[in-house]
């Protein structure tokens, strides 16, 4: 994938392969997290530091001490474990500079250790074997991606608040449909720049 400038890689992390809407990658802390514009926001803002830096320190690592050492096998481990560094990171400053945020998160915030779309897109970088540069635009892309995703979602969440929803679907099943049109609308996106 070498041939394939960084910044489509970036504008495509964000429409085309969205990790919400294309992937349907951290889907937990969606449905869960998104019930107000700024507490989702300040989610996205830590997901797309954490996915930032830890899709090139994993990359680093995977391309200059995994593969030469041969231990390709570890990868899984060794990837949770630069994104739980990283979380722990978030945390602590969060904590201490912003508290009202820390609070609001509450116990999301530690889970971004495992949320699966910033494991998938280390593992993304890897299986289309991109280079540093492309990486870096790709985790970048990809954490902007989920912010717009999940504060869109939570703007959305809050007009509905205020129609009258069948009993049935309150809750995480009109967030379940909410997410699908909103997956149908980025769609669209898919002929423009396409990134397998």
């Amino acid at each position: 994938m070498e041939n394939i400038n960084p910044i489509v890689i970036f504008v495509a992390s964000i429409f085309t392969s969205n990790m919400i809407l294309s992937n349907f990658l951290g889907m937990c802390s969606v449905i869960a997290v998104s019930d107000n514009v700024k507490t989702s926001f300040g989610l996205g803002q830590a997901v797309t530091f954490v996915m930032t830096f830890t899709t090139i320190i994993n990359y680093i690592i995977y391309n200059y001490i995994l593969v030469p050492f041969d231990m390709v096998y570890l990868r899984y481990i060794v990837f949770i474990v630069s994104i739980a560094a990283f979380v722990q990171l978030v945390e602590m400053i969060l904590e201490k500079y912003l508290p009202s945020l820390y609070n609001s998160l509450g116990i999301f915030l530690p889970l971004i250790t495992v949320n699966c779309a910033i494991l998938g897109v280390s593992l993304f970088t890897i299986i289309r074997e991109y280079s540093l540069v492309q990486t870096m635009f790709f985790g970048l892309g990809s954490g902007i991606g989920w912010t717009i995703a999940i504060t869109a979602l939570a703007g959305l969440k809050e007009k509905v608040k205020m129609q009258s929803v069948p009993n049935g679907l309150r809750g995480p099943g009109i967030t379940i449909i909410i997410v699908g049109i909103m997956a149908l609308a980025f769609l669209g996106f898919s002929g423009i720049l396409p990134i397998g």
